[in-house]
């Protein structure tokens, strides 16, 4: 069996008194992508939160490379290994392109190697042609792809990214899907919420499809054409 770099059992996860997350379980080997899709509202981002300790109560086992880290602090579950790339990206508009790359500290236990801005701006050239720019003048293209280069920054090897596609470009989705292809080659793990399926479709080695906080259907990436029917059903607005 593939060595697992998340594991969830049986996850409950509340915001105030609304319950969102209703028991989800669900594997993330290492060196994979994992997508999970779903209707709006349906957990996938809250999935991603309660990962991060970024929701309110959460109960059951989330497991960071075999560590349980339900009853941690945020910054602690981050020095596991997570970067986490939220839909709002996070870019600081004041601040040039290369000072918010620098921002973030290196992971103290990050199992990954952190990129150096050389490498960083190898595999992000529109980022190396904007490094004097402040936040505000960057396309949201290369926001996105700023977002994703300063967690490489920090040595983090598990990757949670929060709809990277969504509003952008055909021409820079097409660049963001070579840049995952690109860091599931180095060994990056990449647990992934996406609307779009036919960014996802062919990144991913395996699907979850969440549904009213629960795992409504899991299947590998060769299984995604006889699964078509039924995903199509879940999926349908």
């Amino acid at each position: 069996m593939a060595e697992l770099a998340l594991e969830i059992k049986d996850l409950h996860a509340w915001y105030g008194e609304s319950h969102i997350l209703h028991g989800i379980s669900l594997a993330v080997p290492r060196g994979q992508v994992v997508t999970l899709l779903g209707r709006n509202g349906a957990g996938r981002t809250t999935t991603l939160r309660a990962i991060m300790g970024l929701t309110g109560d959460r109960k059951g086992s989330i497991k960071v490379h075999g560590t349980e880290s339900v009853g941690m602090a945020t910054h602690r579950i981050a020095q596991l290994g997570l970067g986490y790339c939220p839909e709002e990206r996070g870019i600081f508009a004041s601040l040039s392109t290369e000072e918010n790359l620098r921002l973030p500290p290196q992971l103290k236990a990050g199992r990954g190697k952190a990129m150096g801005e050389a490498q960083i701006y190898a595999m992000f050239p529109n980022l190396a042609e904007r490094k004097n720019s402040p936040g505000t003048r960057l396309s949201g293209g290369e926001q996105q792809m700023l977002a994703v280069a300063r967690i490489l920054r920090t040595g983090a090897d598990i990757l949670l990214l929060d709809e990277i596609s969504e509003g952008l470009a055909p021409v820079i989705v097409q660049a963001l899907a070579r840049m995952i292809k690109a860091l599931k080659a180095e060994g990056f793990t990449i647990l992934m919420v996406e609307q779009n399926f036919r960014f996802a479709a062919p990144l991913a080695d395996h699907f979850h499809v969440i549904e009213h906080g629960q795992v409504a259907l899991s299947f590998a990436a060769s299984e995604l054409a006889a699964k078509q029917a039924v995903l199509d059903e879940l999926l349908s607005v």
